[in-house]
């Protein structure tokens, strides 16, 4: 006989039960959405309130000035820029390649779960640890701070997070894509480089635009590093401005007008991570 008691309808009590637990997670869900999105949208209106009458055109072409003059943060982007450009260029290609071993060659042994342990330990290190480290080994060794030091503080951050995207994003490329490569008598490199790299192409890019929107507010590895410069400077082996110090410096400043320039900083780093994760999103989208 057909048991009257399991059947789904509005009277039964595991389905009223079941129903009920689902609407009380739902609502919890959607207490936690709209909870991150309050403190989301009140930052970013709050940096549009304090530092949105900053923003102007003397903002982008004047470099930092003293108390009480007018001024821009150009010295700060232009060192902000080549300091994280550089940093970019040297820690994803390392970050790619480890990342690359991880998910195509060491499939099998102990280094690469000893790799992957070491690799999250550095992705959650804080960033005023590898300051310090590169203060040791560099900053101390040459006697002066630089934009080179800043550059390779930032690489390290810059490593972590692209060996952990490459590693996941290649890990979900299917095997059979490289099979059927290897079936026609392509070599181990060129299955990684035509086709396990153009399949998780769009992840492996996010996760260097993450590496790059990490280290764009970056403010502790530059202090043991980079320090601030209040001139325009071009010179990688001397102090060199950028935003994050110079929003530090400014925001503890008693001056009123270089507290609007760090608001003003605060927005142009907002607004540039999220260009780049639009500009990423809209060019890599899947057709």
């Amino acid at each position: 006989m057909f048991n009257t008691d399991s059947t789904v309808t509005l009277q039964n009590p595991v389905f009223k039960r079941r129903r009920l637990v689902n609407k009380l997670m739902l609502a919890l869900a959607l207490s936690a959405l709209a909870f991150g999105l309050f403190w989301l949208f009140w930052i970013i209106y709050t940096l549009i309130v304090k530092g949105g009458g900053a923003l102007s055109l003397t903002l982008l072409t004047q470099p930092t000035p003293p108390p009480g003059a007018a001024g821009g943060l150009l010295n700060a982007i232009i060192g902000s820029v080549l300091m994280a450009f550089f940093g970019t260029l040297i820690g994803t290609p390392i970050g790619i390649l480890a990342g690359t071993y991880l998910a195509e060659y060491g499939k099998t042994g102990w280094l690469a779960p000893a790799t992957r342990f070491l690799n999250d330990v550095l992705l959650s290190a804080p960033s005023i640890v590898i300051g310090l480290f590169i203060y040791a080994i560099y900053v101390a060794q040459v006697g002066h701070y630089s934009g080179w030091a800043g550059a390779c503080a930032l690489a390290i951050l810059v490593i972590p997070v692209v060996v952990r995207s490459t590693d996941n994003m290649l890990s979900l490329v299917p095997n059979s894509l490289r099979e059927a490569a290897a079936a026609l008598g392509c070599p181990q490199w060129k299955i990684i480089t035509l086709i396990s790299y153009r399949a998780a192409r769009s992840g492996m890019i996010t996760g260097i635009l993450l590496a790059i929107a990490r280290i764009s507010g970056e403010t502790a590895p530059l202090l043991f590093t980079a320090l601030n410069n209040q001139f325009m400077s071009l010179n990688m082996n001397a102090p060199m401005a950028n935003l994050p110090v110079v929003i530090f410096q400014y925001a503890a400043s008693p001056f009123q007008d270089w507290n609007d320039l760090a608001w003003a900083g605060a927005v142009l780093i907002t607004l540039l991570v999220l260009g780049i994760n639009i500009l990423a999103r809209v060019l890599f989208r899947k057709k």
